[in-house]
């Protein structure tokens, strides 16, 4: 339904009779161009005339809802409660297509090139390079990051379109802004939960130059979808244990929403200490204009995240993950003396590893395991056979995980894991070195190999100092 301003009517009026009383007075040939021009400019006051009974409508409750996602209140709960069901969503959702890719990758296409290499005479060590290691990698890649991806992005996409995120944005601006960076930091951040490195590339929202380095070296803290499964296969073994099991699905959840939380705090910790130290500054002003809500266009979000974000980052992924599966299988199969080279870094390692409550094995997986934070899991458990001589998995070098989540535990627990060993991984998960995907796009964005390397060795450094307080606590206070 629409109406007209009784104002507007009459000017209308008005503007009519003074044309015709033209007509009369000037002449049809003047009254042509001079009626055309007063008739257009009638329908324009026309058309600012009319009210939109529905669009008002609508307006209102955009502004009920707004007083509600944004107040003071519910504005964090409703935030978190969102961020948290769109990540079990992706976790869930990308459990069953994961698990369908591993066994088409790794359990029929993996034997078939065994096959294909054996038919062809290839040497076990060319085989084992090529397929155990640079394709097992990528294989891994795929399975575990890509389905997830595929899921989270559109999600995110989705509610971008709808005019939530800019909402989240808002409710953080005080926070950022009190640490000294950008109100915008709230979308890249978000968008780290994804990918970090995609997070890295959505600070190109940031105008100003000093805010944006700050977002670019912080998104890191952001628990990106590789470190995810990490997380809740620790809790589920380690920390859901320590309690009833019919309390252990939700502790478990707890401690990986609470890792998720605490990456938080440590992006406003280090974008205060660098906003006070090597990237001073006044936090810049921005007017946030919170569009309206809005059905999303479906189709379009699906078809762009799935190509700008998913596709184009698994490619980059795939490109750093073949070469470290090419160095794990080399240094697990290449030997010095009478052990392997994996063998003799895992000794070396043993001792700082002991100190900050982790061990050798976790730290040199942390180390090839760079590229790609999806392979840690399996890398681990090579590495753990490897050196514990278990009657598990394929040999040196050949990534594995086991269906089981006892069988895992088994073997974790066989190379000397405790509960302090998983809090602490679970902690190091959380605050290591970006993969190499993250790196090279922040090069990239940057420009600077100054910063890329800040970037790259703050989160490994602060790692280095909470698991070492953790451990030294631990050791204090509870062995």
């Amino acid at each position: 339904m629409c109406e007209l301003r009784i104002m507007d009517k009459k000017n209308i009026h008005n503007i009519i009779a003074l044309a015709n009383e033209l007509r009369w007075k000037i002449g049809d040939d003047f009254h042509d161009n001079l009626a055309e021009g007063i008739y257009a400019d009638a329908a324009e006051i026309v058309e600012d005339a009319i009210i939109d009974k529905n669009r008002d409508r609508k307006e209102r409750l955009d502004n009920k809802i707004d007083r509600i996602v944004t107040s003071r209140v519910w504005g964090f709960p409703i935030m978190f409660s969102i961020l948290a069901l769109v990540l079990w969503i992706t976790i869930k959702g990308a459990n069953y297509p994961s698990a369908f890719l591993a066994d088409i990758l790794l359990g029929d296409v993996r034997p078939m090139l065994k096959s294909f290499a054996a038919s062809l005479n290839f040497p076990w060590w060319l085989s084992g390079f090529l397929i155990d290691g640079v394709y097992l990698a990528v294989a891994w890649v795929i399975a575990v990051m890509l389905p997830p991806m595929a899921i989270f992005f559109p999600l995110f996409t989705l509610l971008e379109d709808f005019g939530y995120l800019p909402r989240v944005a808002f409710n953080l601006d005080y926070l950022f802004k009190k640490s000294g960076a950008h109100g915008k930091q709230a979308l890249t951040m978000s968008m780290g939960f994804g990918c970090n490195a995609a997070g890295v590339v959505a600070t190109r929202i940031i105008d100003s130059p000093r805010e944006r380095l700050i977002a670019i070296i912080t998104n890191n803290f952001s628990l990106c979808n590789g470190r995810w499964p990490t997380q809740i296969l620790l809790a589920t073994i380690f920390i859901g244990a320590v309690v009833p099991a019919s309390l252990s699905s939700i502790v478990s959840l707890g401690a990986v929403f609470g890792i998720a939380v605490l990456g938080i705090f440590f992006m406003f910790f280090v974008s205060w200490a660098l906003s006070k130290t090597l990237l001073k500054g006044e936090v810049s002003t921005f007017n946030l204009e919170l569009p309206p809500y809005r059905p999303p266009d479906f189709w379009r979000t699906i078809y762009t995240s799935i190509i700008d974000r998913t596709l184009i980052v698994l490619w980059r992924a795939i490109v750093f993950a073949a070469p470290a599966g090419a160095v794990i299988w080399l240094i697990s199969n290449l030997y010095i003396g009478e052990q392997s080279i994996a063998a003799w870094m895992i000794h070396y390692l043993d001792g700082f590893g002991f100190l900050i409550g982790l061990n050798g094995v976790i730290l040199l997986a942390y180390i090839v395991a760079i590229p790609a934070n999806e392979i840690v899991i399996p890398t681990i458990l090579m590495l753990t056979v490897l050196v514990t001589g278990l009657n598990v998995g394929e040999g040196a070098g050949v990534m594995f995980e086991l269906d089981s989540v006892n069988d895992t535990a088994s073997v974790l627990k066989a190379g000397g894991w405790t509960l302090l060993t998983a809090i602490n991984v679970m902690l190091f998960s959380l605050l290591h070195n970006p993969c190499s995907t993250t790196i090279y796009t922040i090069y990239k964005e940057t420009k600077s190999m100054k910063w890329t390397v800040l970037a790259s060795i703050l989160p490994v450094i602060i790692g280095f100092v909470v698991t070492f307080v953790v451990a030294q606590l631990w050791r204090i206070f509870v062995n």
